[in-house]
């Protein structure tokens, strides 16, 4: 929270704020070919990817968007080079540490979703602190999807909720779309209204597979780290402009 903030602080004038999406989701791809087409090395497209999504949650706040879910790391980035995952892991941590108070000033509830227990120990605790010091905290919502596969966030539910019915807590029928929601990572956060992809990819990468049933998809060429305040406008002028039915006429 802490990069400097660019143009645009204010809505732009050609948004309708009673139009805006509740909550965004995004997936943060091209770090790594930002660094590659610089000839720097990756480490640097990681570090830029931060202060971009860093710049995009201080914009939500700033537009009223209430929530924001960021796909950080997945499930099956562990096999990227074991130096750059360790890096990874590094950066999170640190970031955790050097942006805590600053989330707590502004008020930013943070959460993270994801099989957090495979995650380096003082990672976890970084993640684990930052939850409890920002959990009572009313403005905007910032969900991190760390160690997090959309196929895995389901068969974890499904597990749960397999093991309630075995132990007669829950009956099969009773079984429901409410249900199914308690039990999956993101419980108790509303479906992304948007979803937006960088870096020109069109496929959802495993992300929110449940959660993004009926979200409206925006893709970009740009790349992530240079994601910034107009590019989100573009994002939302986008949105504005749709249609939403949710199959109805």
């Amino acid at each position: 929270m802490t990069a400097q903030k660019t143009e645009l602080q204010d809505l732009p004038a050609d948004l309708k704020r009673e139009l805006l999406p509740k909550h965004v989701a995004v997936i943060c791809d091209g770090n790594r070919r930002w660094a590659e087409r610089r000839g720097v090395p990756r480490f640097i497209g990681h570090q830029r990817g931060v202060d971009a999504l860093k710049e995009l949650l201080r914009c939500c706040d700033d537009w009223g968007v209430g929530a924001l879910t960021a796909y950080a790391f997945s499930t099956e980035n562990w096999g990227r080079p074991q130096e750059e995952v360790d890096f990874l892991m590094t950066l999170f941590q640190r970031v955790l540490r050097q942006e805590l108070r600053e989330m707590v000033k502004e008020n930013v509830q943070i959460r993270f979703v994801g099989n957090l227990t495979a995650l380096p120990s003082l990672l976890q605790q970084e993640i684990f602190r930052s939850m409890e010091e920002t959990r009572d905290n009313l403005g905007i919502r910032f969900t991190v999807a760390t160690n997090y596969g959309g196929r895995q966030d389901i068969l974890q539910a499904c597990r749960a909720i397999a093991d309630q019915v075995q132990k007669g807590l829950l009956q099969p029928d009773e079984i429901d779309e409410v249900t199914f929601e308690r039990h999956l990572y993101t419980a108790g956060v509303c479906d992304p209204d948007l979803l937006i992809r960088t870096s020109g990819e069109m496929r959802l990468s495993n992300f929110l597979l449940w959660q993004t049933a009926y979200a409206e998809i925006y893709i970009t060429e740009t790349l992530w780290p240079d994601f910034d305040r107009r590019e989100f406008h573009r994002a939302l002028s986008s949105y504005q402009r749709r249609e939403r039915r949710f199959g109805k006429v």
